[in-house]
C-alpha cells in the first residue's frame, strides 16, 4: 500500500518519475541496498543488528582499488580477497558478541567509526581509480536492458528466500531469535549461526563495495554515506520484527523498493536534501513504533 501511494503521489508531482531511465536508476539504486538488506534480514530476525555496513561498503570498495589500481593486485583476486576479509570483520563482531557479551550493536558501532575513518586516512579522502573498464563494463554496466546489480539482487533474493523457507539453517535463525534458550537446550549452536550471520553481512558489504567502484570508477572513503539506515529501515518497513523471530524476504524487498522510490521521488521534487533526512528518519520512526505495536500483538503481519 505504502508502494502504491508512493507512485501515485510522484507520478503526478515529480518530473519524469515514471520515465525508463529513471525507472532504471531507481531499480539500480534499490538494488545495492537489496544485496545487504537480505543477510540484514537474518541478522535482525536472529536478535541482533549491524549498523556498520555503510563505513564497510566504503572501506572494502577502497581497498579493492588499492590493491588493483596501486598495487596492481589481479581482479580475480583481490575480489574474493576483500570479500573474504569483509566476512571476517563482521564475523569478528559476532564473535565479540557469543564469547565476550558484547551487544552487536555496540561492536557494530565500534566498526563504523573505525572503518569509515581508516578508508579516509588510507585515501586522505580522495577517491582511488579503478583502472580496468572491462571491470567497469561487466559489473556496473546493464545486461538485457537492467543493471547487472540488479541481475545480482534478484539471485541474492531467491538465494536467501529459499534459505529462509526451506533450509535447516534458515529455521535455525527464526528459532534463535524467537526463543534462544529453547534453541540451546536442543543441542543447536547458537555462537555458531551468530557468527555465520554477522560474517555474511559483512562479506555481502564489501562485496557491494567492489560493485559501487564498479559503477563510479574509483573507490571513494565517502562512499555509501547512510546506506545503514536504508538497510535497516527497508528490513524493518518489510515487517521483520526488531524483537527478533519473524521476517519474511518478500517483505524485505518491498521495503527495500520503498525506501529507493521514497528517496529517488525527494530528489526529483527539489526537496532540500536536509529535509530528506528529516523524512528519512521520521520513515524510520514510523516503522519502529509498527514494529512494536505488531510485536506487542504476538508478532502477526
Amino acid at each position: 500500500m505504502a508502494l502504491i501511494c508512493l507512485v501515485v503521489v510522484y507520478s503526478q508531482t515529480a518530473p519524469n518519475f515514471l520515465s525508463d531511465r529513471n525507472l532504471v536508476n531507481i531499480l539500480r539504486s534499490a538494488s545495492y541496498v537489496g544485496l545487504i538488506a537480505f543477510p540484514m534480514t537474518f541478522v535482525i530476525v536472529a536478535g541482533e543488528i549491524d549498523i556498520s555496513v555503510g563505513p564497510a561498503v566504503a572501506f572494502f570498495g577502497v581497498a579493492f582499488a588499492h590493491l588493483v589500481g596501486t598495487y596492481d593486485v589481479p581482479i580475480g583476486v583481490a575480489l574474493p580477497l576483500v570479500v573474504a576479509v569483509g566476512a571476517l570483520v563482521g564475523g569478528a563482531a559476532g564473535l565479540a558478541r557469543v564469547a565476550y557479551g558484547v551487544p552487536t550493536f555496540i561492536a557494530t558501532l565500534a566498526l563504523w567509526s573505525s572503518l569509515r575513518g581508516a578508508a579516509r586516512w588510507w585515501t586522505d579522502a580522495l577517491p582511488v581509480i579503478v583502472p580496468s573498464k572491462e571491470f567497469r563494463s561487466a559489473l556496473g554496466g546493464d545486461l538485457l536492458g537492467l543493471p547487472v546489480v540488479a541481475w545480482m539482487m534478484i539471485a541474492t533474493f531467491l538465494f536467501f528466500a529459499y534459505l529462509a523457507k526451506f533450509s535447516r539453517y534458515g529455521r535455525h535463525i527464526y528459532a534463535v531469535g524467537a526463543n534462544p534458550a529453547a534453541v540451546s537446550a536442543l543441542g543447536i549452536d547458537i555462537a555458531r549461526i551468530r557468527v555465520l550471520i554477522m560474517a555474511t553481512t559483512g562479506a555481502m558489504a564489501a562485496f557491494v563495495g567492489v560493485l559501487i567502484d564498479a559503477r563510479l570508477g574509483s573507490g571513494n572513503a565517502n562512499a555509501a554515506t547512510g546506506m545503514e539506515f536504508d538497510v535497516i529501515a527497508a528490513v524493518i518497513v518489510g515487517g521483520t520484527l526488531l524483537s527478533g523471530g519473524h521476517g519474511r524476504m518478500v517483505g524485505t524487498l518491498l521495503g527495500v523498493i520503498v525506501i529507493a522510490v521514497l528517496a529517488n521521488g525527494l530528489v526529483l521534487t527539489g526537496v532540500d536534501p536536509d529535509v530528506q533526512q528529516v523524512v528519512r528518519g521520521v520513515v524510520i520512526l514510523v516503522a519502529v513504533l509498527v514494529n512494536s505495536w505488531l510485536a506487542r500483538r504476538g508478532g502477526r503481519v
